[in-house]
């Protein structure tokens, strides 16, 4: 049983063997001026400013998980478009009240105001 992982393991092996050889040579044989401007943080092409630990509005994490949720449902509603005319109707209306919760739960995020951006 183990020889049927061999050619994966040899092929993790290989690439793990490629990947150190490759950053030893780019470390031993590339060229190192370090410079004040090389050794800078970059932000967007002009001096930092602020802190790089500065609080960000709690909003923007909620819109981004919002997005994420209602994204992945869009991501389950392919498969079942796929294999619809094997599954019949109860997967028809199951899928429905899918959408409907779906639809209550946007709903409910739309009257909360989390959808909108001061």
């Amino acid at each position: 049983m183990l020889a049927e992982y061999w050619p994966v393991l040899l092929f993790i092996a290989v690439a793990a063997g490629m990947g150190i050889v490759l950053v030893t040579l780019g470390l031993l044989v590339g060229p190192r001026r370090p410079e004040s401007d090389k050794l800078s943080p970059y932000e967007c092409g002009f001096e930092a400013f602020e802190d790089a630990r500065m609080q960000f509005d709690v909003r923007y994490y909620l819109l981004a998980i919002l997005f994420i949720i209602f994204d992945l449902e869009i991501a389950f509603l392919f498969p079942w478009a796929v294999v619809f005319k094997q599954i019949g109707i109860v997967a028809l209306i199951e899928m429905g009240l899918f959408l409907l919760l779906l639809v209550i739960g946007f709903a409910y995020v739309w009257k909360k105001g989390a959808l909108e951006w001061e």
